[in-house]
């Protein structure tokens, strides 16, 4: 037999590595007949795309010169377009219905022209209506005339055609084309079946790979004998080395293997295999599970001083013939300590679940009503929460809470298995007497217990009708647990047990203690953000403008709502200008917190120096950007809340009532809407510009006139984003609010018709609305008047204004406005250059501005006693209330602004 076994071992291995290896030729042939189906339908489907798009690409070119050629002659055949033409003023008749046309057909472009080749019609680029048009187009007197050209954005098909009028005679030319690119409806209404009919190659050939490779495993069962012999060394190994006993009985009743600890538990004999189960002197219970072989899990047999505990499965489908198999282990030491450890299990549940549900917001009454409903009724039947009426502010606790005489604390949250309790309500105060439980656990900073109510007698003789009736409920015991977070003692938790419950013992101080030392951690981090957020919202209050400034140029209503939970940097300011010019300013801060709130007061402070230097919307916002680029630089955060803000948004506008002309410019901030005094609304078409503190990118100023009784409306993006609504959804919203909006509205209930339609019951960022009415003046409070450029014509200018001043009855401001034009005037005309113009505005103040065409400013300075100059300005300065120099795009203007009614003494100050 030995000769005989090892004679079979080289023969056994060759066939091991035969299997093997057909096993692998096997796999090998599998995965080459699916990459091989897998190269051919790539192939295929390449070849048939490149096909698809060739043919799609004839079919785009032959569709758009149809298209073009049908579209241009029906076009030149319009009544009334080589009327048009001849017109005086072509381009007023023919640009509208080149747009309509183009909008209606869907073409690329359309371009009329005359016979010498101007454009008096462009729908692509309108800025080139006047100019001549490039190429010949003498080929489209003989009939239409179609070409193909390659341009950058592919090929470009164009159809010219001669306008004729009714004698004949050419009036012109018209030109419609059309970009093959957007020509694509061929190849996507085939691309589904191209790619449709290769998926499903795919599918069959990963099926059919599938397929093979099941047969072959089939055919090589799966293992070849080396992977045998290692599964079974394993088996062997795991069965006798497992501290749990493995017996495995056969159909017929009798043992068929049994490991080394079934023998030891069962005390089984050595000559085992074979032997039916119920000649082994086993429990007759036990005995009987084995001989069934119906399933069991976690049955109890006793075996000598043993419970043992048994789980049977029979064996059958997966070990070939009927029988089951048996697991045993030894429970005697683990029943007697199960009680204890269920207990301690439901402990360390409660722990953790309590740790998920306390905490989950950062409002303090929410968070220890949350650590009411943890605990209830799993540790406690009733929960009453009390806290230092200072913690409810954000506060910290001050010293003696709680204690008789001191500071008292007030009950903020309840609950019990029942909704008749009989304990203080909610919001009552609490003064807890020397002795009473809720005195020990402010006093010691640790937990006390009461196992028994009616024996406690200082608890019953602090309010003994309230004691008894809460004895009468049947409450029995309490504990009294401090909440007590970074070394301050916020207030009390007290946990009640009444009816069957069994009293709190010593053991339940210990968990009571680290239940609220885990909550009272919550309750601290909600107690130090309301702290927080109130001092944001109280910096945010004090930097935002507290009212609107007087002012004549624009009606204006406003709406700010902070976020909910953190406080964010959204900004407005209304600012005037000189001139009676107003400047709108809306922006937002990236962020929340104090940081954010700090930053928008920065930039609030700096909008407002930038506007009184009178810069143009872009340039203010060019040093605006500068200015969020260094704001933080050179300053570390100590954590990730007070980084330094990265960037914000801001748009800047300027009215001018006088001539209705508007000037702004956004940086990376939602455009303003327009609400024309005809109900329409539209959003300004204003360049986006990056948020400040990007930098790299030039701002754009866009200026529009307005005609007065336009509403202006600025807004922040916390208005029309939010958690459910994207920015395109919300513009849509804002569009249909303000056009539902009436007409002839105020400003104020345009803002109230908006917040109604928009503004979410709790905002989580803050909304900045600032709706602003046009007004333009009366030719009769403005006069202006050319100087020549000759000294002789400041007199003349005087006395001219001098007449004005008294159509206007203000004679009495007649020798101040006089000798602050002579001044002003005599300046620009020895510093200034041509043209120079005054212009003089009566509203609130009288305004006197002298522009020229130079670019010096004057400077204020003391002359020297022999100085032939040098004082003009400086009595300028003191008869003015203001003055001040701003560039325009042609020169400077000199402005200086004096009250209505001139002050008494004005002239003797002046020499005092």
């Amino acid at each position: 037999m030995p000769l005989s076994k090892a004679q079979d071992g080289p023969e056994e291995h060759r066939s091991a590595r035969g299997r093997l290896r057909s096993r692998l030729r096997a796999r090998s042939v599998a995965g080459q007949v699916f990459l091989w189906l897998l190269v051919v339908v790539v192939l295929l489907v390449g070849a048939a795309l490149t096909t698809l798009i060739l043919q799609a690409r004839s079919y785009a070119i032959s569709d758009a010169g149809h298209s073009t050629r049908a579209a241009a002659v029906t076009l030149s055949r319009y009544p009334g377009l080589a009327a048009a033409l001849d017109s005086a003023d072509p381009p007023a008749v023919l640009q509208p219905l080149a747009v309509d046309v183009q909008k209606s057909g869907g073409f690329d472009y359309i371009v009329i022209f005359g016979t010498d080749g101007t454009r008096y019609a462009q729908t692509a680029h309108p800025e080139l209506i006047g100019q001549h048009v490039y190429g010949d187009y003498q080929d489209s007197l003989k009939g239409p005339y179609t070409t193909t050209e390659n341009i950058p954005l592919g090929p470009d098909v164009d159809t010219t055609v001669a306008v004729t009028r009714p004698d004949g005679s050419v009036a012109g030319f018209l030109s419609v084309g059309y970009y093959v690119k957007n020509t694509t409806g061929a190849v996507s209404r085939q691309l589904p079946v191209l790619f449709g009919g290769a998926a499903a190659a795919l599918a069959v050939g990963t099926g059919g790979a599938v397929l093979v490779r099941r047969r072959l495993r089939r055919q090589t069962h799966g293992l070849g004998p080396a992977e045998m012999t290692r599964m079974y060394d394993h088996h062997d190994a795991v069965l006798h080395a497992v501290r749990e006993g493995v017996l495995i009985v056969g159909g017929d009743g009798r043992v068929v293997l049994a490991n080394d600890e079934a023998r030891r538990l069962l005390e089984l004999p050595d000559e085992l295999e074979g032997r039916p189960v119920t000649e082994l002197g086993l429990d007759p219970g036990l005995a009987e599970l084995l001989v069934s072989g119906r399933a069991a899990t976690d049955e109890v047999y006793p075996a000598e001083e043993r419970l043992l505990a048994v789980n049977n499965r029979p064996t059958a489908p997966f070990g070939g013939s009927a029988g089951s198999v048996a697991t045993i282990r030894d429970t005697t030491e683990l029943r007697a300590l199960a009680g204890q450890a269920e207990a301690a299990r439901a402990r360390l549940k409660l722990l953790y679940d309590a740790g998920l549900r306390v905490g989950t917001t950062l409002d303090i009454v929410r968070t220890t009503q949350e650590l009411v409903d943890a605990v209830v009724p799993r540790f406690a039947d009733f929960v009453t929460v009390e806290l230092a009426e200072a913690v409810l502010r954000g506060d910290e606790p001050l010293p003696g809470t709680g204690v008789a005489g001191g500071p008292r604390i007030r009950r903020v949250a309840a609950g019990g298995i029942r909704e008749d309790r009989p304990f203080y309500p909610v919001g009552s105060q609490i003064s807890p007497l020397p002795g009473t439980p809720e005195a020990l656990a402010l006093g010691s900073g640790r937990a006390a217990l009461a196992d028994d109510l009616r024996q406690a007698h200082a608890w019953r003789a602090r309010d003994p009708r309230t004691a008894d009736r809460i004895l009468a409920y049947g409450v029995h015991s309490l504990i009294s647990a401090p909440l007590k977070a970074r070394g301050l003692t916020l207030g009390t938790a007290t946990f009640w047990r009444a009816g069957q419950s069994a009293p709190f013992g010593e053991e339940d101080v210990s968990f009571a203690e680290e239940l609220v030392a885990r909550a009272a951690m919550s309750v601290d981090n909600a107690r130090r953000y309301t702290r927080e957020h109130r001092m944001a919202e109280a910096l945010q209050r004090s930097l935002l403008p507290r009212g609107l400034p007087e002012q004549n140029a624009l009606a204006v209503a406003y709406r700010y709502l902070p976020a909910q939970r953190g406080v964010g940097g959204d900004w407005f300011d209304v600012v005037p200008l000189p001139g009676f010019r107003v400047a709108l300013v809306v922006g937002d801060v990236v962020g929340h917190g104090l940081h954010a709130a700090a930053t928008m007061g920065r930039l609030r402070t700096a909008v407002l120096n930038f506007a009184t230097l009178d810069l143009p919307p872009d340039e203010l916002l060019a040093r605006l950007d500068e200015l969020v680029a260094r704001l933080d630089q050179g300053e570390p955060a100590e954590d990730d809340r007070t980084r330094a803000v990265t960037g914000a948004t801001c748009l800047y506008v300027i009215y001018d009532p006088v001539s209705g002309h508007c000037a702004m410019a956004r940086a990376g901030h939602p455009p303003p809407a327009l609400v024309r005094t005809d109900g329409s609304v539209e959003y300004v078409d204003l360049p986006a510009g990056p948020p400040l503190g990007v930098g790299g990118l030039p701002f754009e100023t866009t200026e529009l006139r307005l005609a007065p009784g336009t509403a202006l409306v600025l807004y922040t993006d916390g208005l029309v984003t939010g958690r459910e609504r994207d920015l395109e959804n919300g513009l849509a919203a804002l569009h249909r609010s303000l056009a539902q909006a009436p007409a002839d509205g105020s400003p104020e209930e345009i803002c109230r018709a908006v917040s109604d339609a928009l503004v979410p019951p709790h905002p989580s960022d803050d909304i900045a609305l600032l709706v602003a009415r046009t007004r333009l003046f009366e030719p009769s409070q403005v006069a202006t008047w050319d100087v020549p450029y000759e000294f002789a014509a400041v007199s003349r200018i005087r006395n001219a204004c001098g007449d004005q001043l008294t159509a206007w009855g203000l004679e009495e401001l007649g020798f101040t406005a006089e000798l602050i034009l002579s001044e002003l005037i005599t300046n620009a005309l020895r510093y200034g250059a041509e043209p120079i113009r005054v212009r003089m505005l009566r509203d609130t103040s009288l305004v006197c501005e002298v522009s020229d065409a130079g670019s010096t400013a004057p400077h204020l300075r003391y002359a020297a006693t022999m100085d032939e100059g040098g004082r003009g300005l400086f009595l300028v300065a003191q008869i003015a209330e203001r003055w001040g120099t701003r560039y325009t795009a042609r020169g400077k203007i000199i402005w200086a602004e004096q009250p209505l009614t001139a002050p008494e003494f004005q002239f003797e100050a002046m020499l005092l």
